[in-house]
């Protein structure tokens, strides 16, 4: 496993992650299973645990907490989050002093833990002055329960605008951003990856193999592997990702990788970790194969010929309008 700082900060991360959002805690024999996927982690090196108090209403950060209790502080970085509802009353979502203060309270006494190590903003908050988010977030980190801050889906826009207040107000530092990033989905390449050069945070993006997309398991003409995400998925995210177009690209990115002499989400993985400015990627597992794979693209580097036969695949092109 190799490591990269976060951002500019001092913070090493490894460059596989391991994310909770589909964490399956529904009995005791997934509990058992879940644990395993973290200790087979700890094994290979990962060292950086994301989470989010809205995962299982509560019972990801309950299971985390447990499962890292057997390993030192000091060996593993955590981070949660804070916005989606976490009741039904009118202040129990969002980014206000109030909310943020008491939900993680509430996310470290799940943790077990005194301080996270990282603490984001899982989206933007309309109706939340920004200044008063991030005056909480600074006095989080100055009254020690978290030790860096960041933001989860934020636009670049926001992001511009949260790095010139913290200056102007002497507030702690933005540290991280957490946005959406693999090869089916390229938007955060045209301008935040270039905010995040200028301004020094590091990037730690999730869903990198699109929803189980670029893991190769969905494939064209063929039905829904049983079990797979896109059979029971409530929001049906992966269902949606099932056009021909995207199949037709998996397939051919199937040969590139194939022809590398690797998997295609070992393939996908790496290809996030081209960029100097990710500095980890956050992954899901539901058992140890998978996760064992994962950690495969960490250090993993691709030829020159074999990232533009993919970039020819893909086919990407950025937003731009000409103005004037």
């Amino acid at each position: 496993m190799q490591y990269r700082n976060l951002g500019k900060t001092g913070l090493k991360l490894s460059e596989i992650a391991l994310g909770s959002w589909v964490t399956d805690l529904h009995d005791g024999n997934a509990k058992r299973v879940a644990k395993d996927v973290v200790n087979a982690a700890f094994d290979a090196g990962v060292n950086f645990f994301d989470c989010a108090d809205a995962y299982s209403g509560g019972e990801a950060e309950r299971f985390l907490g447990e499962a890292l209790r057997e390993h030192r502080r000091s060996e593993y970085v955590v981070s949660t989050k804070v916005f989606f509802p976490m009741g039904r009353g009118a202040n129990e979502w969002g980014l206000s002093r109030k909310h943020i203060v008491e939900q993680l309270d509430r996310s470290l006494k799940n943790l077990g833990l005194d301080y996270v190590d990282l603490y984001f903003c899982h989206r933007f908050d309309p109706t939340t002055p920004i200044e008063e988010t991030l005056a909480v977030l600074s006095d989080m980190v100055r009254a020690g329960k978290v030790l860096y801050y960041g933001v989860s889906e934020w636009s670049p826009v926001q992001i511009t605008e949260a790095v010139h207040l913290v200056k102007e107000n002497s507030l702690y530092p933005l540290a991280a951003v957490q946005p959406q990033y693999n090869m089916m989905d390229r938007y955060i390449e045209d301008e935040i990856m270039g905010l995040a050069e200028k301004y020094g945070f590091g990037i730690t993006p999730f869903s990198p193999l699109s929803q189980g997309l670029l893991t190769g398991k969905y494939r064209k003409g063929a039905p829904l592997p049983e079990g797979s995400r896109a059979t029971w998925q409530a929001d049906k995210q992966i269902n949606k990702l099932l056009t021909e177009q995207n199949l037709d690209k998996v397939e051919r990115l199937l040969a590139v990788a194939e022809r590398a002499g690797v998997p295609l989400s070992v393939l996908a993985l790496a290809w996030i970790l081209r960029k100097k400015e990710i500095s980890s990627v956050i992954t899901g597992a539901s058992k140890e194969s998978q996760l064992l794979s994962n950690v495969k693209a960490s250090g993993l580097s691709i030829p020159g010929d074999v990232l533009a036969e993919i970039e020819s695949i893909l086919d990407y092109h950025p937003f731009v309008r000409r103005i004037g």
